[in-house]
């Protein structure tokens, strides 16, 4: 059987953050800004710490100021809130990331309407959500996840996605909501499936895409997929040897698969630092395509 096309995040990333590096190189000349990006911590949850410490080595590459504001386990609701309402209310603060899943008892819907939607890199506060659902995403910060996920699906699939029949495995508020909307937007038909849909393989067997983001290893199965698919895992699981692997068995036999690590998670990076520009142009009122 022949093996699947890699999918590898890292080429589309330094296409992606060589915009970037112009814009932070163009603000450091005139002496104008630096960008300070700040990560919100409340819970013990390795995959967050292990994207929290990804941020923090690409932005000391970038010279972006970057710090973490980790609340610990044993946060209340008032706490969390009170202390995204003062970096949202903070002008050295640029762009700031709430952490998920938050600590048990903590309600990240709640919490997410205390950050200021131009502030806000992720992409879900209900304002930026809002303006993804209704279709007006030129107005949104996209959520870099689902972003990096259509980029990746591009190139095997085309630029063009309508008509195609895109299968997302995993409801999730950073991944699969956002992204069922960012698809539909460009045309695709979209079935939303999670960890309980019965009969998987039936489901997804038409498909033409596969998106898992779950958090559940292995997860999508080469029972449950067709040679023609192409598959891309967002899933992140932490072993206790520390080693991150997908939701995805590796080396499937379908036409392209994303690696984990190294496939969705360089070029998600790529894109929350462009949106941290964007954001910085919004705050500043500048015009932002």
């Amino acid at each position: 059987m022949t093996s699947s096309v890699l999918l590898p995040g890292k080429p589309l990333a330094d296409q992606v953050m060589s915009g970037v590096k112009a814009d932070l190189k163009a603000w450091a000349e005139a002496g104008e800004i630096r960008p300070h990006l700040v990560s919100v911590l409340a819970s013990d949850d390795e995959a967050s710490r292990v994207y929290v410490n990804s941020k923090q080595t690409r932005a000391k590459k970038l010279g972006v100021n970057f710090h973490v504001v980790d609340l610990g386990t044993g946060a209340t609701q008032a706490d969390l809130e009170a202390a995204l309402r003062e970096l949202s209310a903070d002008d050295t603060v640029h762009g700031i990331v709430l952490e998920l899943p938050l600590a048990r008892g903590l309600d990240a819907d709640a919490a997410l309407l205390h950050i200021a939607h131009r502030k806000d890199v992720e992409g879900l506060t209900p304002a930026n959500l809002a303006l993804i659902a209704a279709g007006r995403e030129s107005e949104a910060i996209l959520p870099p996840t689902p972003r990096s996920i259509r980029f990746l699906l591009r190139e095997v699939l085309g630029d063009d996605l309508r008509g195609l029949r895109i299968a997302v495995i995993g409801p999730g508020r950073t991944v699969g909501r956002p992204l069922t909307f960012m698809l539909n937007n460009r045309g695709a038909t979209v079935t939303l499936c999670n960890e309980h849909t019965r009969d998987l393989a039936a489901v997804l067997r038409d498909m033409d895409a596969v998106v898992v983001a779950v958090g559940r290893a292995g997860l999508l199965r080469p029972e449950h997929v067709q040679s023609h698919h192409t598959v891309i895992d967002a899933g992140i699981n932490v072993q206790d040897d520390g080693k991150v692997i997908g939701d995805a068995t590796p080396d499937l036999p379908v036409k392209a698969q994303t690696p984990v690590p190294g496939g969705v998670g360089p070029l998600t990076s790529a894109l929350m630092y462009q949106n941290l520009v964007r954001a910085v142009k919004l705050q500043r009122g500048e015009e932002v395509e």
